[in-house]
């Protein structure tokens, strides 16, 4: 198996029933817990309702699309040992990673939070997303913010 995903491994995810969009499948998909699509399905889509209610929008899908806009990283660091040493090297983040980074944080974030059900754990991250606050942008930040600082070892990536 080749240590990048190319083209023929990566899988075709058909979009979600209520939305159309492949975007809110992968949520969906992120959320399952032990393969209960439905139980995930009907998080999602009320966490969705929940915070476009909040946010006063009549389009949940704007709202979600926002959201994880916000959380999308655009560089990562990767360790590398380059003379007995490791180096954290910065890395440009495209397609299949970003939008994986994107969902992993996110979800991750929402299940952090305690003390109350899924539905609104997911829907409190959604809004704090949208707004520019919250776990998972605080955790993209601060991956923007390692590779700034370690910006110097960039020319030990291999071009």
């Amino acid at each position: 198996m080749p240590r990048k995903k190319t083209k023929s491994l990566v899988r075709d995810i058909a979009p979600d029933r209520k939305y159309k969009s492949v975007r809110v499948q992968r949520l969906i998909n992120r959320v399952m817990l032990n393969g209960k699509k439905q139980v995930a399905e009907t998080l999602v889509y009320d966490a969705m309702d929940l915070s476009a209610k909040k946010l006063k929008s009549d389009n949940p899908l704007e709202v979600l699309n926002q959201a994880l806009d916000n959380v999308k990283p655009s560089v990562e660091t990767r360790s590398r040992r380059v003379g007995g040493a490791n180096y954290q090297i910065p890395f440009e983040v495209h397609g299949q990673r970003q939008s994986h980074l994107t969902l992993m944080w996110f979800v991750a974030a929402a299940r952090s939070r305690k003390g109350m059900p899924m539905a609104d754990r997911l829907s409190a991250e959604i809004v704090d997303a949208y707004n520019g606050t919250g776990s998972a942008v605080k955790k993209k930040e601060d991956t923007h913010k390692m590779a700034e600082s370690n910006r110097a070892f960039a020319h030990f990536a291999r071009s």
